[in-house]
């Protein structure tokens, strides 16, 4: 595997070097089972539970705590799966960037990125609340169903933020660029493969979400190779839900304002 043309500060050392090592090694099959789970069962879960969803003229606030709590415990049994076949195959902390060597770094890294993250975030939530609602495609239906509405729902939404970050950063940059560099790819192209399938499994967010998402996977993986860890790419990502959840409330609450004053007028 040739490193030309990549610069040598944002490479991730221990990918690169597995990839040298083991580019004979083909994909265990249990790796395929899990690869075909995030490419093709996981997207397709998402999709129906969403269809479902958007087919309910209302969802209540049980209903969307119920949702954050299965959404919750299906991720981290994700993660103990997952994390037990990479135990059974040998695989080290470092390979998986599950590493704190300089924590200093790592955490101005991951507190600074995540305030931008969270500031542009912010930003384009406030900008989306200036569309009529109506101009807004999917995006408000969807944002009405999942995101919360009341203050009882936010830190059982900050929990499911959190565990996103947690668990979707050890999946996707954790287990999948690793599984990547061990059967010989290249850093760069791992992280391109692996923003693919973080893209797919959010595909219930329609076209655009898919693109969006797979673009904030790209940041996340060149983060995972400028550190050497997954802990940067944590914050940003959980910071992101989080103020989804928090600036999506306001702009919603608005939406629901005018439609009342609407239908009043009537």
């Amino acid at each position: 595997m040739s490193d030309a043309g990549f610069p040598k500060g944002a490479l991730l050392t221990n990918l690169r070097e597995v990839g040298r090592k083991c580019s004979y090694l083909r994909m265990p099959w249990d790796f395929w089972v899990i690869f075909f789970a995030l490419g093709v069962l996981l997207p397709w879960r998402g999709r129906a539970r969403m269809k479902k969803l958007l087919a309910m003229p209302h969802v209540s606030l049980m209903e969307r705590l119920v949702l954050y709590a299965s959404t919750v415990a299906f991720q981290w049994l994700a993660v103990a799966l997952v994390g037990w076949r990479l135990w059974a195959r040998g695989y080290t902390a470092q390979q998986l960037g599950i590493t704190f060597r300089d924590r200093t770094t790592l955490l101005i890294a991951g507190i600074v990125g995540a305030a931008v993250i969270a500031t542009l975030q912010w930003l384009n939530l406030r900008r989306v609340s200036r569309i009529p609602p109506e101009s807004r495609g999917p995006l408000q239906a969807i944002a009405e169903r999942i995101l919360p509405q009341s203050a009882v729902e936010m830190p059982p939404y900050f929990a499911l933020a959190i565990t996103a970050g947690l668990c979707e950063e050890f999946l996707y940059r954790g287990f999948a660029m690793a599984a990547f560099a061990q059967v010989g790819m290249s850093a760069w192209l791992a992280v391109l493969v692996s923003s693919i399938l973080f893209g797919l499994a959010h595909s219930y967010q329609g076209r655009g979400g898919i693109v969006m998402t797979f673009v904030v996977g790209l940041a996340l993986g060149a983060s995972r190779l400028a550190y050497n860890s997954v802990v940067p790419a944590i914050f940003w990502h959980s910071a992101i839900d989080i103020v989804a959840g928090v600036a999506g409330r306001r702009y919603l609450k608005q939406s629901a304002t005018l439609q009342a004053v609407f239908l009043g007028s009537r």
